[in-house]
């Protein structure tokens, strides 16, 4: 017959209680990981189905008691010649003893040794815990965490409609828009801004470096003047000079004539100088006058003839690659890509501040929009829903021994006496109902047999 053991108390008036911090105790050791904590110790929840488990465990006893007394007054009674009930009753009183005490050994062998006694394959829970912990977690990789449980019920659930149906609100996309604009000042705010612009500063010159220019520049330059849409630049330049000349007169032949050998005549050189100035003012204004002007043509047959060198000639295009390497290396294309980033970056972050910014705005109506597609789109739905059942099944099938390993570290970790009463204190109330069942069962079972015996017997 089990003895029932006096009422145990909480935690803390039997071990020190471990920090919630993770420091050491006032024993020396580390405290234990929260969720062994946790295991550790009782709640007054948890002292109370502790209570209700030996008030059950009273009344299976006492039932025990119950058939015991019965069958010795069974037996008393069919020795004095009560007649043949006497013996009825007490076939099925012992019986019920025998299932009562061999229930009774089953449910107590769970928790602890009957009686105190080292039998074999007794006190399952407290010296088989971490092979359970061990079982527990295969058994949860291998039915909770396999790739078509993990797709089956990502399916049924629909992330990708009620996902859409989220975002369809209106306030739904407030938030999420708030959010992201919070995220993304954050990530600006934290990136210094000299390592972004090295950092940009670098892939630019590698990019440069690792692409030839000349081809991609020669290509254009020879699409763009058999487009003709130099002409317009000629014209403008033209225009430009035309205009300067007739305001600049005076400056054009001084600078002819103070080009002039010493030993002319001051009268000669200022002939000169007026010649070479209605000359140059002529051709300048019959080019910008005549679109057929020879110099036009020279002027398109050299950028012709450039635009091929550009694309064929290996001199050309070496000169481009050393100009193109002294341009990026310059200190000013440096300071123009630093100032570039600022400019953006202050750009981005005043505009994700600013509720009312047109990117904000677009975001928002971005958001509206996804989700009124992912709400009403199977097409759109099928496509979230794979994106997310690969990337669960991704994570189930890579962290798999991870996960596991959580718990079967964790169950490790519980202390052997306390996970015993934990559990027994959850369970145990039930268990109680197999020790009485067992007792009537017995009991049923006992009198069907003696039945059964009396009738084939007589």
């Amino acid at each position: 017959m089990e003895r029932t053991k006096p009422e145990e108390t909480a935690p803390s008036d039997v071990e020190p209680q471990a920090r919630s911090d993770g420091a050491a105790t006032s024993t020396g050791r580390a405290a234990p990981a929260p969720a062994v904590r946790a295991m550790n110790t009782f709640s007054e929840a948890d002292l109370e189905k502790q209570r209700g488990v030996r008030r059950m465990k009273l009344t299976a006893t006492g039932l025990l008691l119950f058939v015991a007394v019965v069958y010795v007054l069974a037996k008393w009674a069919h020795s004095s010649g009560a007649g043949p009930w006497a013996g009825y009753v007490a076939a099925a009183a012992e019986a019920g003893m025998v299932g009562a005490l061999a229930d009774w050994f089953a449910v107590t062998a769970l928790f602890r040794h009957p009686l105190g006694l080292p039998i074999p394959h007794t006190a399952i829970i407290p010296t088989k815990k971490d092979q359970l912990g061990v079982s527990l977690g295969e058994f949860v990789g291998e039915n909770f965490l396999s790739e078509d449980v993990v797709r089956q019920r990502l399916r049924a659930v629909g992330i990708g409609s009620r996902l859409g149906a989220w975002l369809a609100e209106p306030e739904h996309a407030d938030r999420v828009t708030a959010e992201l604009s919070a995220a993304l000042r954050g990530a600006l705010t934290v990136l210094r801004d000299s390592d972004v612009q090295a950092v940009v500063g670098e892939a630019i010159t590698r990019r440069a470096d690792a692409q030839e220019i000349a081809p991609g520049i020669g290509k254009m330059l020879d699409k763009v003047v058999a487009d003709g849409g130099h002409r317009r630049v000629v014209d403008l330049v033209v225009a430009r000079a035309h205009d300067w000349l007739v305001l600049h007169d005076e400056q054009v032949m001084d600078a002819v004539q103070g080009g002039a050998p010493g030993w002319t005549p001051r009268f000669v050189d200022k002939k000169v100088g007026e010649r070479v100035y209605k000359e140059l003012l002529r051709f300048v204004t019959e080019m910008r006058d005549m679109p057929s002007h020879p110099a036009r043509g020279a002027l398109d047959r050299f950028l012709t003839d450039f635009a091929s060198d550009l694309q064929s000639d290996t001199d050309t295009r070496a000169r481009v690659e050393r100009l193109k390497g002294e341009v990026l290396g310059r200190g000013e294309v440096q300071d123009l890509i630093a100032s570039a980033w600022t400019a953006v970056r202050s750009m981005i972050v005043s505009a994700a501040e600013d509720e009312r910014s047109e990117l904000r705005l677009r975001v928002r109506a971005s958001l509206l929009s996804l989700g009124a597609r992912m709400a009403d789109d199977p097409k759109v739905q099928a496509k979230v829903d794979g994106w997310v059942e690969g990337a669960a099944v991704y994570v189930v099938t890579t962290y798999r021994r991870e996960i596991t390993s959580l718990i079967t570290d964790t169950v490790a970790g519980w202390d052997a006496e306390h996970t015993t009463r934990k559990i027994e204190a959850h369970i145990g109330r039930d268990l109680q109902f197999i020790r009485i069942n067992g007792t009537v069962v017995g009991s049923l079972a006992g009198l069907l047999i003696y039945t059964v015996s009396r009738a084939l017997g007589a």
